[in-house]
């Protein structure tokens, strides 16, 4: 516990220093206020585009981390970014930052892709967020913007890892909160959107006037930052949802409001329907028309429940709690698809095809370690969900990176740590456990009883130490201890959740509404029928077991990158710093032996360019190591540059005596060569001219007619030129000069590479107009046939003589190759 105060302060807090590393793991506090210039578009690009960052600890940091590790290729080369944390710690924001920070920089060095394309990628993956938070976020006693379901995004990056696209997979939407909201908390934010940003004439349409109270909408008078309607609708118009298909998804989100202020009595006859009085009969009329369903057949489903005897079908009325029951089975039911809807239509609007995407960077957003005054089966697989999670960061680093040390013959005594596999064993294992049990009782077709269902539970997992029970407790439950503390399960319920039942009779009802999206949702789904499906039926845990071991597999195929948000006070009060707080987080989450590890291991590793100094000796003296490996760095680029200097010195300095030494060599031999000058040139010119071909000859030379499939494929299109010319023989200075862009290659090698450069081209200056004159223009090169686009290489078919009649410069008028080449060597050859 010494260590802990060390690593996170309040005087670093108050000074805003929101971030440090901690090993293989990002600390991130909640400052629970807006800290804009932390965020901002030049921070991004300072991270981004800087050699070496050695900047102060910054979300920024791990995200340029993942992507340079895509960047370099190093297996494995997807990445996954694991932001834990419990409710209230600042996940979201946290994910919303790394996706906004890699729409940024994924594309904004793009020059081979469409600027528009780019930015409706980049802006349609960003407005993904708000439209999932605004449909699965709520406000809790623990967080105003709580995740009420868990993301994994991945950002798609093709073979220049630019942003084209994503992909969202969602898991356990809690949409109990629909028809249920905990007390003192709200249900989801879209709800209050639409109360306070509605325009008069969408309070008509959506039967919602002004001042109407609705039994799902508690706490409406708070007003939230979150409760932006117009942002949502925006977000909904750039991910293509047309104005109609807005029109009825708010109209079924106005129904299920409608159904919530409809209430039954019981009737004093048990064989006659439950009673609805006037006000609830008005309430569902509203409804059924805004589902665009019969209005009686609708009251009749609420309240009546079809048995199936052999073939023929027997109605019974409910009673008051089975009707109260269907009533909230409905209105979760359309939420629970209409959310899944969603979340498909985002998918085929900013999904890419897999012929343009070969990496991906996983952001992972899943609900924070849950402990309330009641928990039910939301909170046990809320809660297994971080088990999981903590058993990879456990196996990744914990027990990896102190294996890596002993490999590297490091002195090593292994360091203690919180091993949570018997939990995990104890809710998930095999044969016995708490959710093989829960899915035993749940496939009986009967009530559960609670008290039996306990006893059950302490018969069988008596043997494991993670589990206990209050035997004074009043209301039957069991005890967990997780990682990050105890929690006590209620029981009540519980069974019934996990059974998630659906009559039958409300999605018949469902599938005849003239609501388009309504119909199409339940007419495409295939429903779960526990009539039809019996004991088969897929219960709530064993679906949410399915996906999480599924992504799972995902994390286990990539290079991890953690960061733990830690909530510094319980009251979500800005710049609040509570050490206790802090202190058992940073306990439950295996920090503190991170810290230990990281501190009897090597203190700076260097990862794809970037630094990273862990944190286990505080801020200060963290930020004290990084300016001392500063020192040491800048140190080291000096003496480099000093022993460059030094190479460079001593090659000018042979150079420039090399060069001394041939002018003088030159000088001492001229007066010999003086005396037989004009002789020698006149004899220079006279070789020449015996040993080229007649060039007058080869241009009278007739040139048989083209066949038209080599004029037609064997032309290129040059610049300066309308026709297409054909590719017969193509001189080396015809091409540099109509296509400057090529690279050109010359088969020819040593000094007669150079002097065929030289023969063959008569340069541009600023004195004359660049000139071609060939006298081959059947020979020379080979045939190119199609258009270059890259590098060319020019093979010479006859000897570079062909092209000697050429002058080397403008300041001489010695033309023709043997005469260049015996001026040129003219002491040399003198013999």
């Amino acid at each position: 516990d010494q260590d802990i105060p060390t690593l996170i302060s309040d005087e670093h807090y108050n000074v805003k220093v929101f971030y440090t590393h901690a090993g293989c793991t990002l600390v991130a506090l909640n400052p629970f206020q807006p800290i804009p210039d932390l965020y901002s578009l030049d921070v991004m690009k300072e991270y981004h585009c800087a050699p070496q960052p050695k900047f102060k600890p910054h979300i920024f940091i791990v995200a340029e981390e993942a992507y340079r590790n895509v960047r370099g290729q190093l297996e494995p080369v997807n990445q996954s970014l694991v932001v834990s944390g419990e409710s209230g710690a600042g996940k979201t924001w946290t994910s919303r930052c790394l996706m906004k920070y890699y729409a940024t920089v994924a594309a904004s060095s793009s020059v081979v892709k469409s600027q528009n394309t780019v930015e409706r990628i980049e802006r349609r993956v960003l407005d993904s967020n708000p439209i999932m938070e605004a449909f699965g976020n709520a406000c809790t006693l623990r967080n105003n913007n709580s995740s009420r379901f868990g993301k994994y995004i991945q950002l798609q990056l093709d073979r220049c890892q630019l942003l084209v696209g994503a992909s969202v997979q969602t898991y356990l939407l809690e949409k109990t909160r629909v028809a249920c909201p905990p007390d003192n908390e709200r249900n989801f934010h879209i709800f209050y959107q639409m109360m306070k940003g509605a325009t008069d004439e969408q309070r008509k349409e959506w039967k919602m006037p002004r001042g109407q109270r609705f039994t799902w909408l508690p706490k409406s008078e708070k007003t939230l930052e979150e409760d932006c309607f117009h942002e949502t609708v925006e977000a909904m118009v750039h991910l293509g949802i047309n104005a109609e298909r807005q029109r009825q998804i708010f109209r079924i989100l106005a129904g299920i409001l409608q159904l919530g202020n409809v209430n039954f009595s019981s009737s004093a006859d048990e064989s006659q329907l439950c009673n609805l009085d006037e006000q609830s009969k008005d309430f569902s009329q509203r409804a059924a028309e805004l589902l665009c369903v019969p209005a009686e057949e609708l009251q009749t489903c609420l309240r009546v429940r079809t048995l199936k005897a052999g073939k023929q079908s027997v109605l019974k009325p409910c009673p008051q709690a089975e009707c109260s029951m269907r009533r909230d089975c409905l209105a979760k039911v359309i939420y629970a698809q209409l959310f899944e809807w969603l979340v498909t239509f985002i998918n085929n609007s900013i999904c890419a095809d897999e012929s343009m995407w070969c990496n991906f960077i996983g952001v992972l957003d899943v609900y924070g370690f849950e402990c309330f005054h009641i928990n039910n089966l939301e909170q046990l697989c809320i809660n297994y969900a971080n088990e999981k999670l903590q058993q990879h960061f456990v196996a990744h680093y914990l027990r990896a990176q102190q294996e890596e040390y002993v490999s590297e013959g490091l002195q090593w005594s292994f360091v203690k740590y919180q091993d949570n596999q018997s939990c995990l064993d104890l809710i998930e294992g095999s044969p016995v456990s708490v959710f093989s049990l829960l899915n035993e009782e749940s496939r009986l077709n009967r009530v559960s009883d609670t008290k039996t269902f306990r006893t059950r539970l302490e018969k069988e997992l008596c043997g494991n130490a993670n589990i206990s029970w209050d035997k004074f407790s009043k209301e039957p439950h069991f005890t967990v201890a997780h990682y990050a503390g105890k929690v006590n399960y209620q029981i009540q319920g519980m069974v019934e959740k996990n059974k998630d039942p659906v009559p039958p009779e409300l999605i018949s009802l469902l599938q005849k509404s003239d609501n388009p999206l309504l119909h199409q949702i339940f007419t495409d789904k295939e429903t779960e029928n526990p009539t039809n499906k019996g004991l088969s039926k897929v219960t709530v845990v064993s679906k949410f077991k399915n996906s999480l071991e599924s992504l799972m597999r995902i994390l286990h195929t990539t290079t991890p990158h953690y960061t733990r948000c830690i909530k510094p006070n319980p009251d979500c009060k800005p710049l609040t710093f509570q050490k206790e707080e802090v202190i058992m987080q940073l306990e439950a989450c295996g920090i503190v032996e991170t810290i230990h590890i990281s501190a009897a291991g090597f203190p700076i590793s260097y990862l794809s360019g970037l630094i990273r100094a862990p944190v286990f000796l505080g801020v200060l003296t963290c930020l004290a190591v990084v300016s001392q490996l500063d020192l040491l760095e800048d140190q080291r680029k000096k003496i480099l540059s000093r022993c460059a200097f030094s190479i460079q010195c001593c090659w000018l300095r042979y150079q420039q005596r090399r060069r001394h030494a041939r002018q003088q060599s030159s000088l001492a031999r001229l007066p010999l060569c003086e005396s037989v000058d004009c002789d020698l040139t006149a004899l220079l010119k006279s070789l020449a001219e015996a040993e080229l071909d007649d060039a007058k000859d080869l241009v009278e030379e007739d040139v048989s007619a083209l066949n038209p499939v080599i004029r037609e494929r064997g032309s290129v299109q040059l610049a300066n030129i309308q026709e297409p010319v054909t590719v017969r023989g193509w001189p080396m200075g015809l091409a540099l000069a109509s296509a400057p862009s090529i690279t050109m290659s010359l088969t020819a090698t040593g000094f007669q590479k150079m002097m065929s450069v030289m023969a063959s081209l008569n340069l541009p200056s600023r004195r004359a107009e660049y000139k071609v004159e060939t006298n081959q223009y059947t020979k020379g090169l080979a045939s190119i046939r199609a258009q270059p686009k890259g590098s060319v290489k020019m093979h010479y078919q006859r000897s570079p003589l062909l092209y000697a009649d050429r002058q080397p410069d403008m300041k001489t008028d010695v033309t023709g190759f043997n005469e260049i080449l015996l001026q040129n060597h003219r002491p040399s050859t003198s013999g």
